[in-house]
């Protein structure tokens, strides 16, 4: 098992493995034995490229002996940069098959994110696709490997470089002494990004066990079999399309995965339309775009049986909208890397659907909402969602100071998410009670943008805060002391925030100047405060 990574007791684990819910499996072996089930049927669909299973094992084992070949082994950490793209899968699962362990990043990453990745991971390899958008990921590389000494290899899906390009790895000649490490089902089996409010992102440790049994679970619930054909149009290294159910859960039921470059309706409507989609993920915000588009196209979306929406809340009344307009049902999808998930289910009543974000899916996860003293609150009350279950993590990676304060004595993971559950169990959320901000689903901690933020000489003091959007759930907006008598513009903070490397949905979307923060009875910066301030300002039209 990876070092600092805390695990479930034992005796929870033998219970989970005695009921059948882990059962010892690997993500690896599972693709090994989807091949020989559904050899010739199509997997992946990636621009005008069509992989069938059988394919995609023999891709991913001939990248895994490369991979061995150049001294990539089990539990070193690899950072993995890639875009919707079929090198994605060939990538992730030849590591899984020789026990090393993906740290998954997100395309829109840039070096403040991946030099962070690589040194607290301590990565020996990093994988980035050449170019995607515009951006040259191989300079990105060049930056990062200089100061991150453990990051030993760079490998590039397209054209290398300076680099070494996975085809050519792929490439390699197999040693006929090589031989696949012996890789456990309860081992690590790649790390994920939280969503935290404080700092940089915390390292989310998956098994094989837990997470199969995740999407498993999820595929019961969502129908997905055989026939399935799931469109990827979010990211796949987030954990929604990854395993809500996502890619893995339609490998797991011999579906047919089909690769959106971009999500907008330009690029997923005529796949649905030509691919037989008949299942797709989105964010409310792209929910609310394909339903301006759909009445004003002509992409024939009748193999759409479900959306699914989830990453922030969904309102009510776009949610009623979903069924009218796009012909399929709506699905509320509510989950964390970190383990939990919660579906609505597809049979139950439309009020439900539209007005709840959906129940857990085992029998097995355990949930208290509790107050500020940690007390159960009355069904129908407001309290922070607390959780365990069989995959819900038990702690963060190399992170013992925070998951003391993360986790229960008795493991249940503080969500910091303000919910109310109703009498037959579903959940509805009401907000956050960690200073994080949900824009559109991309979550910003707070404190790593004030830190860029206060690192700029002109800037006294800065705080971020979240502010409601129509469209996105909340944009943020930071509160700027400037320093002395030194004059600062929006403009010039926001260039200088891209200069630090900073993801470009971490840059605030708006900037005030203020002479001081409003404050608490103890002295802390008011955040409630300054939200107070900005609507106000809005309503006045001064902002």
């Amino acid at each position: 098992m990876l070092a600092h990574c805390p695990t479930w007791p034992e005796s929870w684990s033998v219970q989970y493995r005695k009921k059948r819910l882990w059962l010892g499996q690997t993500l690896g072996d599972m693709l090994a034995e989807r091949a020989l089930r559904h050899g010739d049927r199509i997997a992946v669909v990636s621009g005008e490229s069509r992989c069938s299973y059988a394919e995609l094992d023999q891709q991913t084992n001939k990248l895994a002996s490369g991979f061995l070949q150049l001294g990539v082994k089990p539990e070193d950490r690899v950072v993995v940069q890639l875009p919707n793209r079929f090198e994605f899968f060939t990538v992730i699962f030849a590591l899984f098959r020789i026990g090393a362990i993906p740290v998954f990043a997100l395309p829109l990453h840039r070096q403040s994110e991946i030099q962070y990745l690589c040194e607290w991971s301590e990565a020996v390899a990093y994988v980035i696709p050449d170019q995607e958008a515009g951006f040259d990921y191989r300079v990105l590389a060049q930056e990062v490997q200089t100061k991150v000494p453990s990051l030993q290899h760079v490998f590039v899906a397209g054209d290398s470089g300076q680099f070494r390009s996975l085809t050519s790895i792929a490439d390699m000649q197999a040693e006929p002494t090589v031989a696949w490490p012996h890789v456990k089902a309860s081992d690590v089996a790649f790390l994920q990004l939280s969503g935290g409010s404080t700092g940089l992102p915390k390292l989310i440790p998956r098994t094989h066990d837990d997470y199969m049994y995740s999407f498993r679970r999820s595929n019961e619930i969502c129908g997905l079999n055989e026939d399935s054909v799931y469109l990827a149009a979010l990211p796949v290294a987030h954990n929604f399309p990854l395993s809500s159910p996502g890619v893995l859960g339609t490998l797991y039921a011999g579906g047919k995965i089909v690769l959106a470059a971009r999500p907008s309706p330009d690029d997923a409507f005529p796949l649905i339309a030509k691919e037989g989609v008949t299942i797709t993920a989105l964010v409310p915000p792209l929910a609310l775009i394909w339903m301006e588009a759909a009445s004003a196209r002509k992409d024939d979306l009748s193999s759409l049986q479900v959306l699914q929406v989830g990453g922030a809340k969904f309102s009510e009344e776009a949610a009623r909208r979903v069924e009218p307009v796009l012909g399929c049902k709506l699905q509320q999808v509510y989950g964390m890397a970190e383990g939990l998930v919660n579906y609505t289910r597809l049979d139950d009543p439309e009020d439900i659907i539209v007005r709840t974000q959906g129940r857990p899916m085992s029998d097995w996860d355990e949930i208290r909402i509790v107050d500020e003293e940690d007390n159960e609150v009355p069904v129908g009350e407001v309290g922070e969602l607390l959780t365990r279950g069989p995959y819900t993590i038990r702690g963060y990676y190399r992170a013992e100071a925070h998951n003391a304060k993360a986790f229960t004595a008795d493991g249940f993971y503080r969500t910091g998410d303000l919910v109310k559950v109703n009498e037959a169990g579903y959940i509805v959320v009401e907000g956050r009670a960690k200073d994080q901000i949900n824009r559109g689903g991309d979550k910003i901690a707070a404190e790593e943008v004030e830190n860029h933020l206060l690192s700029h000489p002109s800037v006294f003091d800065a705080a971020l805060v979240s502010m409601p959007d129509t469209f996105l759930g909340e944009r943020s907006c930071a509160f700027i002391i400037p320093r002395g008598q030194q004059t600062l513009s929006a403009t010039e903070l926001k260039s200088y925030l891209r200069t630090r490397g900073l993801a470009s949905y971490k840059i605030p979307d708006r900037i005030q100047f203020v002479e001081t923060f409003p404050q608490t009875n103890v002295g802390k910066v008011s955040k409630k405060a300054l939200r107070e301030v900005f609507l106000t300002t809005v309503t006045n039209g001064s902002l």
